[in-house]
């Protein structure tokens, strides 16, 4: 038997280190016919912001040769809504909610953290710093360590939840930008988030999705990803989530051996909804045919030649 359980932080223990990610997962629900969501690490949620979001206009989707593109514009329901429709579901289904959420200003992400402070059933929080699809708020915190910290910082003082802060990939020096958010107050940080692509139609002489750029997903980015995860996660001092093309166990064992704690898997759901499981059962296959008892024995083994 082999114990997958990890700690993010000390009220945040995880049975095995299996997250979906924000906005390949809708708020839970769709999934609940495919799997026991309470069999998952975690699930988090589709970002969610102060009041309901449109999002970008149609076409906003492309699948790429090894992944997708997508502005789709953090379209979601607001938090009453939330709340109200669909964390009931997700505590009724005993399952670990993380809440994704973003703002414009740091106003309006204090006053979410507030606001979702106060319920039951919540038990950790991500800052979505990182969408490369909106014009306001989102990226623009995270890419620039100061203003990254100074939201960081914000929100912590409207909260006692575990925080983790999710980091782009679309900057000079994400290590900076993780050190400076753990300085302020993240108890992790998750990476990495979509990196900025485009397509265009040759024949038409338009870009494929109406927002022009997009976020580029799935397994093409695995191996940036992979080495951004690597070089945090021996920068800091807190938990590191990985995320970023994962579609296998294999995959997700890769992320591990660099140092994450955990996972989240993204684009994969929408080809295979059961994914999750499978690679919560691949991870704990592999450990016990290496006779490794407990999967902290396993995260963060990676060796590197002298």
């Amino acid at each position: 038997m082999v114990d997958l359980s990890i700690s993010l932080t000390p009220e945040l223990r995880l049975q095995n280190p299996v997250m979906t990610a924000s906005g390949t997962f809708g708020y839970g629900r769709e999934y609940e016919p495919y799997l026991e969501l309470n069999k998952l690490g975690a699930v988090v949620t589709k970002g969610l912001s102060l009041l309901p979001k449109p999002g970008n206009e149609p076409p906003r989707i492309m699948e790429t040769p090894c992944g997708m593109l997508n502005a789709i514009g953090l379209e979601n329901i607001g938090v009453e809504a939330f709340l109200s429709d669909e964390l009931p579901v997700l505590k009724a289904a005993q399952a670990t909610v993380v809440v994704n959420f973003f703002g414009e200003t740091i106003d309006e992400y204090e006053e979410l953290a507030g606001i979702m402070d106060q319920e039951t059933g919540i038990d950790a929080l991500e800052i979505n710093i990182s969408c490369p699809n909106v014009k306001a708020g989102g990226l623009q915190f995270g890419i620039d360590p100061r203003m990254a910290a100074s939201l960081v910082a914000a929100v912590r003082r409207r909260t006692s939840l575990p925080l983790i802060t999710k980091l782009s990939p679309n900057v000079t020096d994400i290590i900076s930008i993780a050190m400076a958010v753990e300085a302020a107050g993240t108890d992790c940080v998750s990476l990495i988030n979509t990196l900025t692509g485009m397509a265009v139609d040759l024949q038409s002489s338009k870009p494929v999705l109406a927002n022009i750029t997009g976020g580029l997903s799935g397994p093409a980015i695995k191996p940036i990803a992979l080495r951004m995860v690597h070089q945090v996660a021996r920068n800091v001092n807190i938990p590191v989530i990985g995320i970023g093309g994962i579609s296998s166990a294999n995959d997700a064992l890769e992320f591990l051996l660099v140092g994450a704690t955990a996972i989240q898997v993204g684009t994969c759901n929408f080809a295979n909804p059961v994914i999750t499981a499978e690679i919560a059962a691949g991870i704990e296959s592999f450990l016990h045919e290496r006779s490794i008892s407990h999967i902290n024995d396993f995260i963060g083994s990676l060796k590197i030649p002298s």
